[in-house]
């Protein structure tokens, strides 16, 4: 934005988008994943330029949705946000 910080609608897509990740690479033969329920909780602001890391994990999965849950960090492992997910999950054919 023009503080320079980076926007939250930014953060909230890299979140969904580790959970998501997480989601699919845990759970074997889920083909696609759909959140459809996102909290985030922002922490610490971030700044342009500053290199975020999202870390998705699954809490529960079933077999048509699932629970997940995801820190952000900035440098220094700090904490910049928290999330968490509920998915709509499509599996392969059994």
């Amino acid at each position: 934005n023009s503080m320079g910080f980076v926007h939250g609608g930014m953060i909230s897509a890299l979140a969904d988008s580790a959970m998501g990740r997480a989601l699919r690479t845990i759970e074997p033969g889920v083909v696609r994943s759909m959140s459809f329920d996102l909290k985030l909780s922002f922490i610490s602001a971030a700044k342009v330029g500053e290199t975020l890391r999202a870390t998705g994990r699954v809490v529960h999965a079933g077999r048509r949705t699932a629970v997940t849950e995801c820190r952000v960090e900035g440098p220094s492992a700090r904490l910049v946000a928290t999330a968490s997910g509920t998915f709509a999950i499509t599996r392969e054919k059994e």
